[in-house]
């Protein structure tokens, strides 16, 4: 069984990035906003049509006409494939209004497994079950339904999610064929111009609006010859063996990606947070913001540079920081802020008071290395200035080096 990579199954953007359409889609715009108001006040015409008539081949023709004016065309092929003696349809899934497409082809009930109970439920053409005491007792409820007289067919979709219809099948759960051991399988393949079918985090009003507002979408429906389960033959191979003849018959590959997969992908993708380079995060993010909205690599510099602070208290963080990005390393980053600490004149002058009056009573101990104190006067030549400079330092390199291994009991 092929796999199919999970990116390639689901659209996570509504719009694509084809320049071409997305001008298109531009120029679109205004008239699918008024289609989207206008396709609005008649769904409300339709949803009341199809609750005031009765079920009947009447009935769904005139639905079925009413929703190509929302822009929801219905096309099937092969329709004497269908059997009518089977109580078992099984369907991949693309769209959250399947159900009410091939609803208007033969009359079936989609049971509600999951989301909304009560009028919603009703509203939107589900049959409501409920799920909260296990699969076992949903199994034998559908069981029972469906052995009594004159009920109307059961349309399952074993994905049991959305995909956008264009790459392959998730594994087909083995529940609605444990149920059963004859269905009708069929395949469903969904088109739109301009916008993507479906994204993983949207609510079905959602999509309604977006369906309301694409130029039309166009559902092919395409009936397969009834699939028995055989001698011997297990209910997960049975699954399979539907899966892949619905595979083969829209040019898929049928994969063992799961709905669990699907919801452990969409929450991975929902908190990976956009990369960028570490020159610019250092340039235009201040520290705070990197606490708050860092990661493990952040978190060690933000450790680092509080050490370096320990050596260097009146060095501001942000500047420790900045530089700890480009060097990685406690000690590089110390030599460097101590000679930008000399840079030019004031600079110099500040570096120097800070260094010698407060190693005076770290030194008196006998521990560490005199500092030598600034000159008093300005060198009288470029010699003499750049001597006095390194004499600087090189002392305050020595006293900041040797209190850090100090405070940590470095060797």
């Amino acid at each position: 069984m092929e796999t199919r990579g999970i990116e390639d199954m689901f659209d996570f953007r509504r719009v694509p990035k084809d320049g071409l359409v997305l001008l298109l889609l531009l120029l679109y715009s205004p008239i699918g906003l008024c289609l989207m108001l206008l396709r609005v006040f008649i769904g409300v015409h339709v949803f009341l049509v199809s609750c005031a008539l009765p079920e009947s081949f009447v009935r769904r023709c005139i639905v079925r006409i009413m929703c190509s004016v929302l822009g929801m065309h219905v096309r099937q092929k092969n329709p004497r494939s269908r059997d009518k003696n089977t109580k078992w349809y099984i369907c991949n899934h693309v769209t959250e209004f399947d159900h009410n497409i091939i609803n208007l082809l033969t009359p079936c009930n989609t049971p509600q497994l999951e989301g909304s109970t009560g009028f919603v439920c009703w509203a939107r053409g589900f049959m409501e079950m409920h799920s909260a005491s296990g699969q076992g007792v949903v199994g034998e409820s559908l069981q029972q339904y469906c052995s009594t007289e004159g009920t109307t067919p059961l349309l399952l979709f074993p994905e049991e999610d959305t995909t956008n219809g264009r790459a392959g099948l998730l594994k087909f759960s083995s529940l609605p064929f444990s149920l059963t051991d004859s269905i009708q399988p069929m395949a469903l393949r969904v088109t739109r111009p301009l916008l993507a079918l479906n994204t993983p985090e949207s609510s079905w009003l959602t999509e309604l609006l977006w369906t309301f507002f694409a130029p039309c979408t166009v559902y092919h429906v395409s009936w397969l010859p009834p699939v028995s389960r055989q001698d011997g033959e297990s209910v997960q191979e049975f699954a399979n063996k539907v899966q892949e003849l619905v595979a083969c018959e829209l040019g898929l590959v049928s994969t063992k990606i799961t709905k669990a997969d699907k919801a452990e992908h969409v929450k991975r993708k929902r908190h990976v947070t956009p990369q960028t380079s570490t020159g610019v995060r250092a340039s235009s993010i201040s520290l705070s913001f990197r606490v708050q909205n860092s990661g493990a690599e952040d978190y060690r510099i933000i450790r680092m540079a509080q050490q370096v602070k320990d050596v260097l208290p009146d060095v501001p963080l942000n500047v420790i920081t900045r530089d700890l990005v480009k060097t990685n390393c406690v000690d590089t980053t110390i030599t460097n802020l101590l000679e930008n600490s000399d840079d030019s004149p004031s600079e110099a002058a500040g570096a120097a008071a800070f260094g010698p009056s407060r190693s005076s009573s770290s030194f008196s101990s006998g521990s560490l290395p005199a500092v030598k104190p600034a000159t008093t006067s300005f060198g009288k030549s470029p010699v003499d200035r750049h001597l006095s400079l390194q004499e600087r330092k090189e002392a305050l390199y020595n006293f900041a080096r040797r209190r850090y291994i100090e405070k940590h009991g470095l060797e």
